[in-house]
């Protein structure tokens, strides 16, 4: 399932429910997307799968830590894209897990600051936001089946993998990067390093859970995950088929209806929908209300 915003529109805005923290998250997520805060929309992500019971405050505190020691580095030695590894990876030993890497903690953004190991994607949230706490531009890459990140430095913009203790790869090495996690030669698309929106980021994080949860076979945990998904793109189609029909899966008729009629009022409001969504819709929401009925 894929967590691809589609379409934006100018509905009114969408309810999270009654949770606070989930409606936090949602807060966090409105506007166009471009810039959040994305440690801590990632850190609310993680508390929001343990139930709200979490102390994020050590999580933050040692974040900050980290973005303190780069800014010392900086002072010592001089701006530049390789002081986010050196301390990163190197002073703290945070790294991509390459032995386990489909481990579910490897998406959890408190899991990967107490294992010192995560995603791409992940590891990549950290370095974003050390990253801005320098002043530096930090944006995610478009880059398939790996997650690199664009910094920008005294107007010199450098590429950075996180999940490679933070290397700076140039592009004999990105082309070899491209050609194995696609599975074929290829030649580099520029388009691999167009930045995406910092929603895309917190929601390819969020995806990744729920893909694990979803080949764990734990239906409810992908209905939460798609649930907090939507909270953060409530106008992305895609997103609301996948939530109501995880709720059709758990006969949660009503719930399934909410996001269909979202759903609804949305592709009326696209006139250029695909034919596919608006069919997919109408049949669902067809079946749902004579299931009511």
């Amino acid at each position: 399932m894929k967590a691809t915003v589609t379409f934006a529109s100018r509905l009114a805005d969408w309810d999270p429910g009654p949770d606070p923290l989930l409606r936090r998250l949602w807060a966090m997520c409105t506007g166009d997307g471009r810039e959040l805060d994305v440690l801590e929309v990632g850190l609310t992500l993680a508390a929001l799968r343990r139930g709200g019971r979490a102390d994020l405050a050590p999580y933050r505190e040692q974040v900050r830590a980290m973005s303190a020691a780069v800014a010392d580095l900086v002072r010592r030695r001089g701006a530049g894209p390789e002081r986010l590894g050196e301390i990163l990876a190197g002073a703290y030993a945070l790294r991509g897990d390459r032995e386990t890497y489909d481990d579910p903690a490897n998406a959890d953004l408190i899991d990967v600051l107490e294992r010192k190991r995560g995603l791409p994607v992940a590891l990549a949230i950290i370095y974003m936001h050390v990253a801005r706490d320098q002043g530096w531009e930090a944006v995610g890459t478009a880059f398939p089946r790996h997650f690199l990140i664009r910094i920008g430095i005294d107007g010199a913009r450098h590429l950075v993998d996180p999940f490679h203790d933070g290397a700076a790869p140039d592009g004999a090495e990105l082309k070899t990067l491209a050609g194995r996690v696609l599975g074929r030669e290829t030649a580099l698309d520029p388009a691999f390093l167009d930045p995406v929106l910092d929603r895309d980021v917190v929601l390819r994080l969020e995806n990744n859970h729920c893909l694990r949860a979803g080949q764990a076979g734990d239906q409810a945990e992908v209905a939460a995950s798609l649930a907090r998904m939507v909270a953060m793109s409530p106008d992305s189609a895609e997103l609301l088929v996948a939530a109501a029909e995880a709720e059709i899966a758990l006969d949660r008729r009503r719930a399934a209806l909410r996001y269909l009629e979202r759903l609804e009022a949305l592709l009326e409001s696209w006139p250029g929908a695909p034919e596919r969504l608006r069919q997919r819709a109408h049949d669902l929401l067809r079946e749902q209300k004579r299931g009511l009925n």
